[in-house]
């Protein structure tokens, strides 16, 4: 049949009605309180792109390389017109309205959720949840076309790419739909069973006013509140702000975004009663699938409905050891092996069994320490050693191997995605590697002197990115590489983000951290930097646009940005044009006749570069231009390496030429010498929007100090009081003023830093992926005791 109810199907049907679709009809069996349904099976499916003879172009469309995005934007629209453009066979036309329309009283169609319901996603050890489509409110005249927008969903970029990561064969995984009525959900949320991180005996509940879309996507930040299912109490409540709803509108039966009126914005949508029931209602679910649940529900008229149940896959493995008795910490696991690793391979040395050296590795401080640094990202892992002094050596490195070399370039941002773990002899906080090892989420030691000459190629270590040491074997602390995932560890445990006046960003650096920085919950983004989508291209931008065209390098750009601005809109996304420095332009394809500059970090860089040199400058304002064409109004320009108003006449010339008017658009300029900082009434007068404070290079230009010079590295300092003058005196001329002021320098994830700049009256604060929710907790502090001092 194409058409199964929902009470006709179990768990044991996940590979005729998807997870989705066997979750429900587990929970309706169950005598849990599930809406009717019923699901157009996995069979459908496939019968209809097997009968149309489009199976063969789909699966072989799809299968590209995950690492090209352009080979996965093509992939997702080929697919997409492929399914779309195909026609229902008239059967299963008629079955599905069939269906629908007995679920609808006479006269009255029913308004119903359109849900993806693939056969790979929700299972024990994989979520893809959030990779398919969702449908609210639809009726008859647009089910049939949302049923295959469903089908369609199964490849979009991302579900490409996670599949391929996961090993799920594209032409192996299967989608149903679920066809559900509508709950009108006063309000509704998602209750995690147990902790999602730890798996703590403990009931998370998240609840918001109207639909529970406004939860899921983030729209809206919603109440939290923890329950203690061991003294079986409310433990905490967080009342958040709920500025919007989403809501079904009466005349249209679309979803729509309201205003919460003010006595509901700060008020409490869930009583302890209905959290008590909801408590009771989640650990039924628990209790029937004998594992943690996510669950989504609803609550209309005093109503509890379930609207779905999924399992809690983020659980770490040391917290289930913990949970079942085990006697201490989880067995460590390198990412080859079930066993730990031989020491005697990481530096060729003997003389100790496996056993010895794992257990001497636990028990001392860094006794089997082969090489230290810098602890540049932060996390613990094990795997093969995978040394690397070529680029063309770089597919050799495989998903879960530790990446050594002496530096990382741009062109070795895919393999450092595949790693488990960096190290390289080069490099401080703020080189190449740890910017990117912290958005990629990979622990990271950078500065080791000898990481390429100690370590052994094909060796087992652990790489303890917090410490900055690289260890013999596989110790009891490392996570196997294979089970990190760096999007849910970027993702806030506690999930009410802290309210602020000063608004808390994130600083990406290539657009394949953008999910990531996404998670964290951030306000925006403070930086993005276009140099690193450049230098991965492999040639200059001069030699690039010769090769390919103005469009093509256009085209480049606009792909990266959007990238990011899809992920974060309509949240700010501030986009810095290029400030790559000419040593890095001299290693690509083009690049001979680039100036050997003493110090290029002084040279012919960023907006002086841009100026001297229009012609790429112009590529990158029409890319802008063709942007905020498409819609994207979330997208500011910032300029690097400003020094006056001069400067900032030339930027508003090329402006106006690339037919960006910079009175109607956000627009505004890095801090990031002395110069800029002192002249800042000049620029404000220039009609900047905003000034961004780079205090990496403000530090380095203020105290003659190169951050990148292990000799004098110890004087880098961005709290020095030089430096903290000219920035408050900067703040506060720009208040004045009426010009926003931020910080996207390392500094703005320092609480030292933190507490300064909002006690100044900083505008926004931009902060590393991995620092984001704690400056945000730190920004809170602050403000409500300069509000305490206030009134006392």
């Amino acid at each position: 049949m194409g058409v199964l109810w929902l009470e006709e199907v179990d768990a044991g049907d996940v590979g005729i009605v998807g997870g989705k679709g066997a979750s429900l009809g587990e929970l309706i069996g169950a005598g849990l309180p599930v809406p009717p349904g019923f699901v157009v099976t996995a069979e459908t499916y496939r019968s209809f792109i097997e009968e149309a003879e489009i199976d063969e172009a789909l699966f072989g469309a799809v299968d590209v390389d995950p690492e090209d995005s352009g080979a996965l934007r093509e992939a997702e629209a080929t697919a997409h017109e492929l399914i779309i453009e195909t026609p229902f066979p008239e059967s299963v036309r008629e079955e599905i309205l069939t269906s629908y329309r007995s679920m609808g009283a006479e006269d009255d169609e029913a308004f119903v959720a359109v849900r993806s319901s693939a056969t790979a996603e929700d299972l024990p050890d994989s979520s893809f949840a959030g990779q398919q489509e969702t449908f609210l409110n639809v009726r008859e005249a647009d089910l049939l076309r949302r049923v295959k927008e469903c089908w369609a969903s199964l490849f979009t970029q991302r579900a490409i790419y996670y599949r391929q990561q996961r090993g799920f064969p594209h032409d192996e995984v299967d989608i149903a739909v679920v066809v559900q009525r509508m709950v009108d959900a006063e309000k509704s949320g998602v209750l995690f069973t147990s902790h999602p991180s730890t798996g703590d005996p403990q009931v998370t509940v998240e609840a918001a006013w109207g639909l529970g879309e406004a939860v899921v996507s983030g729209t809206v930040s919603p109440d939290n509140y923890v329950y203690d299912r061991e003294s079986r109490s409310v433990e905490s409540v967080t009342v958040a702000e709920k500025k919007v709803e989403m809501v079904k509108d009466p005349d249209t039966g679309e979803t729509v975004q309201l205003d919460v009126e003010d006595d509901r914005r700060s008020a409490r949508v869930l009583s302890d009663a209905e959290i008590e029931e909801l408590v009771s209602l989640g650990e039924t679910v628990e209790s029937h699938y004998g594992t943690p649940q996510d669950v989504e529900w609803a609550i209309f008229e005093e109503e509890i409905y379930m609207l779905q149940s999924r399992p809690i896959t983020t659980i770490r493995e040391d917290a289930d050891a913990a949970a079942a008795g085990g006697n201490g910490g989880p067995v460590a696991v390198d990412a080859d092996s079930d066993t730990p690793g031989n020491a005697d391979q990481a530096t060729g040395d003997g003389g100790e069994t496996d056993t010895e050296r794992t257990s001497r590795a636990g028990d001392a401080d860094g006794g089997d320490v082969l090489v230290d640094g810098l602890g540049a990202s932060p996390g613990i892992v094990s795997g093969a050693v995978r040394i690397v002094d070529k680029l063309d050596h770089l597919d050799q490195v495989g998903e879960g191997d530790v990446l050594v070399t002496e530096m990382t370039m741009p062109d070795m941002v895919p393999a450092m995605k595949r790693a488990a773990g960096i190290v390289t002899d080069e490099g401080g906080m703020t080189s190449h590697a740890a910017i990117i090892s912290r958005e990629l989420g990979v622990p990271a030691v950078v500065g080791t002197g000898n990481g390429t000459r100690v370590l052994r190629d094909g060796g087992r270590v652990t790489i303890d990115g917090d410490k900055g040491t690289v260890r013999a074997g596989a110790d009891e602390e490392a996570e196997p590489a294979e089970e990190f995932e760096p999007v849910e560890a970027a993702r806030p445990e506690t999930p009410v983000k802290p309210m602020t006046a000063t608004e808390v960003k994130v600083n990406v650096s290539i657009p394949e951290a953008a999910e990531r920085a996404a998670a964290t919950g951030a306000d925006g983004v403070g930086l993005l930097r276009i140099e690193h989508m450049v230098l991965s291209l492999g040639k200059t931008p001069e030699r690039y646009i010769a090769d390919h065209g103005a469009r093509a390098y256009q085209d480049e750009l606009i792909d990266g940005i959007r990238a990011v601005a899809d992920e974060f809109y309509p949240r700010p996304v501030r986009v810095r044009t290029i400030d790559a420095p000419t040593d890095e332009f001299r290693e690509l394809e083009g690049g001979e006749g680039e100036p050997v500059e003493p110090n290029p970090m002084l040279g012919w860089r960023g907006v002086r570069r841009s100026l001297d040199k229009p012609e790429p400058f112009k590529q990158e304002l029409a890319a802008f231009g063709r942007l905020i064409e498409m819609g994207y109004d979330n997208v500011e320009v910032m300029f690097p390496l400003v020094n006056d108003a001069a400067d900032v006449e030339g930027v508003k010339r090329h402006l106006r030429e690339a037919g960006i008017d910079p009175e109607k658009h956000t627009w505004g300029v890095m801090v990031e010498t002395p110069a800029s900082a002192l002249l800042i009434d000049d620029l404000a007068d220039a009609g900047i929007d905003f000034a961004s404070f780079g205090t990496n290079d403000l530090t380095q230009y203020t105290l003659a100090v190169d951050r990148n010079n292990g000799h004098v590295a110890d004087r880098f300092d961005e709290l020095h009081p030089a430096v903290l003058q000219l920035i408050g005196d900067t703040v506060e001329r720009c208040r004045e003023r009426g010009v926003d002021t931020s910080i996207c320098g390392q500094a703005g994830s320092k609480p030292e830093m933190v507490e300064f700049l909002v006690e100044e009256g900083v505008s926004s604060i931009s902060a590393n992926i991995d620092a984001v929710r704690d400056v945000q907790h730190e920004v809170k502090r602050v403000e409500q005791r300069l509000l305490l001092d206030s009134v006392r």
